[in-house]
């Protein structure tokens, strides 16, 4: 004798409630213990930075002299980073991974941005004209976005307030 359709249909959407509640709670303990072992490095002058923000934000305004890249991770966090008043070295390489997170870059109008960033469930937006300078440097982004977001635009810096 089958059950009734009403308690089967109860059976299956707690079965599904509670996986997943389970995944979410591994996902979530898995990005705690990868925020103890995973420090971010990097301050306003260095030249390269590896930042991880996991349940937490990081901001940074770079002044490095010759920015080279590094890497960007946002694990149920956020990462945002304004380059405008950095210079940047040849062959400037960035990896950015936004996992129910996002990252956000502010880089100066004048540069080239090259992106082979994907996105899965995410979202990846690039706004930087290309620049008309045939020898503007080149900052070259690779990464995902896994139920995140990547956002890298060109913006004039603000002026400083007058007294």
């Amino acid at each position: 004798m089958l059950p009734p359709v009403g308690s089967l249909t109860m059976r299956v959407f707690r079965a599904l409630g509670l996986m997943s509640f389970g995944a979410y709670a591994g996902f979530a303990g898995a990005a705690a213990l990868f925020k103890r072992a995973v420090p971010s490095r990097g301050d306003a002058e260095s030249d390269e930075v590896a930042l991880v923000a996991i349940f937490d934000g990081v901001q940074l305004k770079s002044h490095a002299t010759a920015f080279k890249g590094g890497s960007m991770l946002a694990w149920f966090g956020g990462v945002a980073v304004d380059l405008r008043e950095a210079q940047l070295a040849s062959d400037a390489h960035l990896t950015l991974h936004a996992l129910c997170g996002g990252i956000a870059i502010k880089v100066p109008a004048g540069w080239r941005v090259r992106s082979n960033l994907t996105a899965l469930a995410g979202g990846v937006d690039v706004r930087v004209p290309e620049p008309e300078d045939a020898a503007a440097p080149t900052l070259t982004l690779e990464g995902s976005a896994l139920f995140g977001g990547v956002a890298v635009g060109a913006r004039a810096a603000e002026a400083a307030p007058e007294p």
